[in-house]
């Protein structure tokens, strides 16, 4: 794969108006988007995030500064030079601007037309295989009348890709759609760029779909956010994604994911962890209790389902009030419980005094078990894998613990090794999210 950037923007600036009318809108712009990546261009209303997409499609003119398309400067460039750049680009708008008179396979191999090098015979094939790729092959002789507006859109999006170009350019191609259609149409687009490994640049107001991107800038005032500002956006759009989710929609995201895409979820939440328990008041907006406290309760529901264990348990470790302190839900039957001791009995008081493992195959055997909270919730223990969770100074302040292995047999050293590598991840992440919740709570009683 080429190195070179497919979008190469150098101290470029912009205006509108002439004479004293004249008013500079995109303020010493400089950037570059490099192949196969996906960026998601954030930023409020009137930032200049249209303009700056316009430049780069080939569709206005630019003033000042350097800006390379495909290794193409475009500054001073010929109208035949700009259109035979338009050519390489998929365009995608809020508006799906398909033409009404039109079939949905008529729209799509509009995009075609201008090519000489393709026949009609091809260009209907590969109008209709698009289709087929978004989902529409049964609609492929609709008019746009007749579908709806996320099967708008996906003909749209079948339009931008047919002519397999290298760089998509998408200017808030979710705005006048509902939140499943929305989700629905980035999730294809990002597989479909994928597939075909083009570039995408995609402007938005929707913070719900920033998880699918590999990278997001942000234009304020015309000019691009600072480093600073810009490593604080990026950190936390996988985290603030999971936690604007609701209750069922984030256990459904959750559940979904196989074992390497939960480990690629955790790993990428624990960077973004590390980095914030470094910054103050990144997530004011989602710091909220019971978003925190919902979103753990997914990850180890998965965690629980992947180790086939009944339940997977975090407890975490109140040393004010002597107590340990969970909210647990079960793989079968999502059952919420809320499970309170103390600090100071149990395995799980053995292990935050010791920092050591355990792995208990006959928990009844077991002197230390305390069978209090089997009596309490009517639960029956059968066996249990509890391990120690650090923080950044090596201190104990929470514990994981699965919970009866499905079948008869107990936890093997495997469930260890798996259990602990999730833990790493969990450490970090649960630091984070409680750090996160006191300074929330600090700010609440000021």
């Amino acid at each position: 794969m080429s190195t070179e950037p497919v979008v190469k923007v150098r101290n470029v600036n912009h205006y509108y108006g002439k004479g004293l009318l004249r008013k500079q809108i995109l303020f010493d712009i400089s950037l570059d988007i490099h192949p196969g990546e996906i960026v998601i261009m954030s930023g409020p209303s009137g930032s200049g995030k249209t303009t700056l997409l316009s430049l780069i499609g080939g569709l206005r003119s630019v003033h000042e500064g350097s800006l390379q398309i495909l290794s193409h400067e475009l500054n001073g460039a010929s109208p035949r030079l700009l259109e035979n750049v338009r050519k390489q680009i998929g365009f995608i708008f809020q508006a799906h601007n398909l033409l009404t008179s039109l079939t949905s396979s008529q729209n799509v191999q509009m995009s075609l037309v201008l090519n000489d090098a393709i026949a009609m015979e091809e260009a209907q094939q590969r109008s209709q295989a698009a289709l087929n790729s978004v989902g529409l092959g049964q609609h492929i002789h609709a008019y746009p009348h007749q579908l709806s507006g996320g099967q708008k859109q996906r003909v749209a999006i079948a339009r931008a890709l047919v002519n397999r170009p290298p760089l998509i350019l998408a200017d808030e191609p979710t705005a006048a759609l509902d939140k499943v259609s929305g989700r629905d149409v980035v999730e294809l687009m990002q597989k479909l760029a994928k597939q075909q490994g083009c570039t995408i640049l995609l402007v938005t107001h929707d913070n719900r779909i920033l998880d699918i991107a590999d990278r997001i800038i942000s234009l304020e005032d015309g000019r691009l956010a600072s480093a600073k500002a810009q490593m604080v956006l990026e950190m936390q759009s996988t985290l603030s994604t999971l936690l604007q989710r609701d209750e069922e929609e984030l256990n459904r995201h959750v559940d979904q994911l196989s074992m390497a895409e939960f480990m690629t979820l955790l790993q990428n939440l624990q960077g973004e962890s590390e980095q914030l328990l470094q910054t103050v008041d990144i997530l004011s907006q989602y710091a909220l209790e019971k978003k925190l406290e919902e979103m753990m309760s997914a990850l180890t529901l998965k965690v629980s389902q992947l180790l086939q264990a009944d339940r997977a348990v975090i407890f975490l470790v109140d040393r004010v009030k002597q107590r340990l302190w969970s909210r647990v839900t079960r793989y079968e039957t999502k059952e919420v419980l809320e499970i309170s001791q103390p600090l100071d009995t149990g395995i799980s008081g053995y292990v935050v005094a010791t920092g050591k493992s355990l792995n208990i195959p006959d928990a009844y055997s077991d002197s230390r078990f305390n069978p209090d909270i089997d009596r309490e919730t009517g639960y029956q223990t059968r066996n249990l894998l509890c391990l120690p969770i650090m923080d950044r100074k090596n201190q104990v302040f929470a514990i994981a613990l699965l919970v009866n292995k499905m079948g008869d047999q107990p936890f093997d050293s495997e469930d260890e090794s798996r259990f602990r590598e999730f833990t790493k991840s969990l450490s970090i992440i649960l630091e984070t999210s409680f750090s996160l919740l006191q300074q929330y709570r600090e700010r609440v009683a000021l």
